[in-house]
């Protein structure tokens, strides 16, 4: 036994001072002084930390059985033995979409990285304050995104994302108040008092899963549908973020209507039923704290209500709320397919609907307004949404739902995303889009692109794997037939810019193929609006309306008047526009004058032809008539006012063709003395017909707001 030491000679390790319970709490800094001066000042009771036991927070080794498990999962794959793995592919055998593309794999199979969000790297941390924080921490708890508390045991500072998140939180806790976007959160207005009867909530509940679900399946019925029966029974005390959501499916659910639908349901016109519910909607997503929010009910809400008021927006403003919206949806880690492993199925699911759904919207809307600002580039690896039944994903399940090969309620939404996920790899969708991706993606050998980066083969393995078993008698199958063949032409035509950038590129064989898919997109659209069978989807129809196919084909027409394909052009422009113009398109002032031209110069062009080779002037094209009504009756409704607002230009001498003896286009035929006066942008008020070229100004500044 050692001899026992002397108090004199024992070494005393001095006490750390710790902050007090009440500064610890307001997370703010004390001075260790009893009482220090932050509860002096607020006269509250200063307790030091000391005389309080902490109890030392239980970690338990999830990490550590989880590397193991990995581990004896390699070992498993080394030696060929088959097994279930507990999260898909390993992390080092992770496919990118591309690949999936080529070896048929699920897209939609849970999230492949592990729970620790590491990288692609391995043991390096994708996350930053992770990185800095395993370099001072030998433990780190699994959930401390979530973890309120600043302080480790023993009073240390424990830095990361979930605390510099509660840091903004606890800064700016009255940002509800702050009138960035939506004005302000008005505190004197009750939004549950605002909601419609009960009788009418469950009408606008059936018509949204009627009329949009299909087309977007952003929600899962069977557990919302649950929800807003609990919350019908008791309005007051609903969620901030569910609350949003019920309004923000009002507002989509009325935008999907008629304005003859409306008054026989509710009583109401429509523009005083979209008033009425999108202010509470936005109201309510002030309250959910949207601009900061990572729920994804408020993320919801937001990109339904920006649905349901697109056709009233201009496209430019429209594009900034959902540069908004996505950038939210970055900050809950719906763009990383690496953070889905550490969710349920279902809301894994739901999110990456949920993602594809707002990169879809924004890219329609970025084709109207800049193309080059689009987020369908291959910048992100979110899987496409899975092809199953809303009722075979339930809440509790830990496996991923069984993947179809017949369709399902999602089919629409997952053939859009297939063909959008094309896009993004694409080379000629990446050269009109980003020129810098574009010339990295030239260097990689087109057999890692997806489906080799043809867009003949993406159409057959979407004809094979999906349209070829749909049924043309059922809604949401019909509109998934057409709209899919519409876009893949869309893509051929795409695909000819990029080959053919100049016209002498072109061969006559070229040039023929070029038409034949825009008379496809134009036909595809027309079996669309024509359709009795999918009328309540008219609404999302109506946000593709084919400009660039009738751009291209009545530019051609114009050169080439005589090719063998003219007659069925100007039959099947014909049929689109009397298909599209019933009702569905408000074409007027620059707009209509624009569209206008091009038609009556490709005619004129037309006429010049069949007098030259001595052939029988044709009847006038219905095209060229619906124009005719439309510019009478744009005449007859608009003020003086508003015409000297719009130009000061003879439409008589503006809009009269090229017209020859014996033509049966006259100077007559818009009616004479007609003002509808429309300048041109670009073009100073000049009259005359004008020699308008598809590269003489830029498309995406057209006013798409007038049309879609």
């Amino acid at each position: 036994m050692s001899t026992s030491e002397t108090p004199g000679t024992t070494a005393v390790k001095p006490h750390r001072i710790l902050a007090c319970l009440l500064c610890q709490q307001r997370k703010v800094k004390c001075d260790r002084k009893f009482p220090c001066s932050h509860c002096r000042r607020t006269g509250t009771q200063c307790v030091p930390a000391g005389l309080v036991q902490r109890q030392r927070r239980r970690r338990f080794p999830e990490r550590e059985l989880l590397d193991r498990i990995r581990h004896y999962e390699g070992l498993l794959r080394q030696h060929n033995i088959k097994f279930e793995p507990l999260h898909g592919s390993p992390p080092e055998q992770m496919h990118t979409p591309v690949t999936d593309h080529e070896h048929g794999a699920s897209p939609n199979e849970e999230g492949f990285g592990s729970p620790d969000n590491k990288g692609p790297g391995g043991g390096k941390s994708s996350n930053i304050w992770r990185a800095m924080g395993q370099g001072s921490r030998e433990e780190s708890s699994e959930d401390e995104e979530n973890d309120d508390s600043f302080f480790q045991d023993g009073g240390e500072v424990d830095v990361h994302s979930g605390v510099i998140r509660k840091a903004w939180d606890y800064m700016y806790e009255i940002e509800s108040n702050n009138p960035l976007l939506f004005g302000s959160l008005n505190p004197n207005i009750d939004i549950s008092a605002l909601h419609p009867t009960q009788a009418h909530i469950f009408k606008l509940w059936q018509i949204y899963l009627k009329n949009v679900d299909p087309m977007l399946k952003v929600t899962h019925t069977p557990t919302l549908q649950t929800r807003i029966i609990d919350a019908v029974g008791d309005l007051s005390s609903v969620s901030s973020s569910l609350e949003a959501l019920m309004f923000s499916i009002y507002c989509v659910a009325i935008s999907s209507l008629t304005d003859e639908e409306c008054p026989m349901l509710f009583g109401f016109s429509k523009s005083e039923l979209s008033r009425g519910y999108q202010f509470p909607c936005r109201q309510a997503l002030l309250k959910c704290e949207f601009l900061r929010t990572t729920d994804r009910d408020c993320l919801t809400a937001l990109f339904l209500y920006l649905i349901s008021v697109k056709p009233e927006t201009d496209p430019r403003s429209l594009s900034s709320l959902l540069a908004v919206a996505i950038r939210a949806a970055q900050r809950m880690g719906l763009h990383n397919e690496s953070t889905y492993s550490k969710h349920t199925t279902l809301e894994a699911e739901l999110r990456r609907r949920l993602w594809w759904s707002l990169v879809l919207l924004d890219h329609r809307v970025c084709e109207t307004v800049d193309h080059k600002t689009t987020f369908l580039s291959p910048t992100w690896d979110c899987k496409p949404p899975t092809n199953t039944n809303d009722f075979e994903i339930q809440p509790d399940m830990k496996t991923p739902p069984t993947v179809h090969d017949r369709p399902t309620e999602a089919l629409f939404t997952v053939v859009r995303s297939e063909i959008a996920d094309f896009m993004r790899y694409s080379p000629p969708q990446l050269e009109f889009t980003n020129a810098h991706l574009h010339k990295l993606f030239k260097e990689i050998p087109s057999t890692s692109l997806p489906n080799g980066g043809e867009v003949s083969t993406l159409q057959k393995i979407i004809e094979d794997k999906y349209l070829s078993s749909c049924n043309p008698e059922i809604p949401s199958q019909y509109i998934t037939l057409w709209m899919s063949r519409g876009a893949i032409a869309k893509n051929h035509l795409v695909e000819h810019y990029a080959k053919y950038s100049a016209a002498e590129q072109q061969t006559d064989a070229n040039r023929t193929t070029a038409i034949t898919y825009a008379l496809t997109m134009l036909e595809c659209d027309t079996n669309l609006m024509s359709s009795p069978l999918i009328k309540c989807y008219r609404w999302f129809i109506n946000f593709h309306f084919p400009f660039p196919a009738y751009i291209h084909i009545l530019q051609s027409l114009k050169r080439r008047p005589g090719e063998p394909y003219a007659e069925k052009a100007w039959d099947v422009m014909s049929e689109s526009y009397e298909a599209r113009m019933n009702g569905a398109i408000k074409l007027y002032g620059p707009l209509l004058v624009l569209f206008s031209t091009i038609v009556l110069q490709a005619w004129g062009a037309r006429e010049k032809f069949m007098k030259e080779e001595g052939i029988s002037p044709e009847p006038l094209p219905k095209i060229l008539v619906g124009i005719r009504e439309k510019i009478a009756n744009m005449t007859q409704t608009r003020s003086v006012e508003q015409i000297d607002k719009i130009g000061t230009i003879n439409l008589d001498e503006f809009l009269t063709p090229p017209t020859t003896a014996g033509s049966s286009a006259d100077s007559s035929f818009f009616g004479g003395g007609a003002h509808a006066g429309a300048v041109l942008p670009g073009y100073g008020g000049q009259q005359g017909v004008i020699d308008l070229q598809t590269g003489d100004f830029d498309w995406t500044l057209m006013d798409w707001s007038s049309i879609v």
